[in-house]
């Protein structure tokens, strides 16, 4: 058996990061990606904004091919040397291959790179293999390129570039109702903490319920028709569905921006509004 060691954070599984673990499946044959619990960036700056919840990402690179996932605390690798790393990498795991993006940096004040790696190779006895940077469109596919994207509101250009559609996550909790009385009746939900937000608006989505696909619409804001919001919530108006999901976990794809949040004159001006929205939502 050849392991292919697979080294990155991987945040959303992209186009360029699934290029990385491909190329460790076709030389090794059993791959093997050392990767983070939380973002590097958690240890030093104390946060980090996700593209995907790291229980999304996983799943995401088993399905491209990942044989076995570590999770390493980067916290208790933080201050070895590249050398220590690549060191402990070694006798650890033996690997035939060692496949990384271009831009790829282990050790303190990242000192390990590619050019390391490379020089290292026939020293250690392994292949190693960097993924040069991926385009599309004349853009460098990367996670930061992503965010961009899904903070400006332009899911569908990030959801082609993940190559899923973005999605968020949350149990249903009670809310003003105000939904159900104007003949809307919404789901409510906390948006995720740590996932990179949305701009406030009205959105098209996609979700499962008892094994069925669901169109809703989604709104993620203030609602300021209301004015009496004081934290952001989600409310999702499941389409062709009626029944009662407090408590449920709900999974939700956005598949399209369709408007910015707005304030209307009226509840009439609302529901007119939300009308249209679902006209362009089935659409879609």
């Amino acid at each position: 058996m050849s392991i292919g060691l697979i080294l990155g954070f991987f945040d959303g599984v992209h186009k360029a990061h699934r290029a990385v673990i491909e190329s460790a499946n076709k030389y090794s044959s059993e791959s093997i990606l050392i990767t983070f619990k939380e973002s590097p960036s958690v240890y030093f700056t104390g946060k980090a904004e996700y593209i995907l919840s790291r229980k999304d990402s996983i799943e995401k690179m088993k399905h491209a091919g990942v044989k076995q996932i570590i999770e390493l605390e980067f916290s208790k690798i933080a201050k070895i040397t590249a050398e220590e790393y690549l060191d402990y990498l070694i006798t650890t795991y033996h690997p035939a291959s060692i496949s990384t993006g271009y831009n790829h940096t282990f050790g303190v004040n990242k000192t390990g790179s590619p050019d390391i790696l490379e020089l290292n190779s026939k020293k250690y006895g392994y292949k190693y293999i960097c993924t040069p940077p991926i385009k599309d469109n004349n853009e460098i596919i990367s996670s930061s390129l992503i965010k961009n994207y899904l903070r400006s509101g332009n899911i569908e250009r990030a959801n082609f570039l993940l190559e899923s559609n973005f999605c968020i996550e949350g149990k249903v909790i009670h809310g003003a109702e105000i939904g159900r009385k104007i003949g809307f009746p919404t789901a409510n939900l906390n948006y995720p903490e740590n996932i990179v937000k949305l701009p406030f608006g009205v959105y098209c989505t996609k979700l499962k319920i008892d094994g069925k696909e669901k169109r809703a619409i989604m709104n993620w804001g203030l609602k300021p028709t209301l004015n009496n919001v004081q934290k952001p919530i989600v409310e999702v108006n499941i389409l062709d569905y009626s029944g009662d999901l407090y408590g449920e976990n709900l999974k939700i794809e956005i598949i399209k921006h369709i408007r910015g949040e707005e304030k209307f004159p009226s509840l009439d001006e609302l529901k007119k509004q939300i009308k249209k929205d679902i006209e362009v939502c089935l659409t879609l």
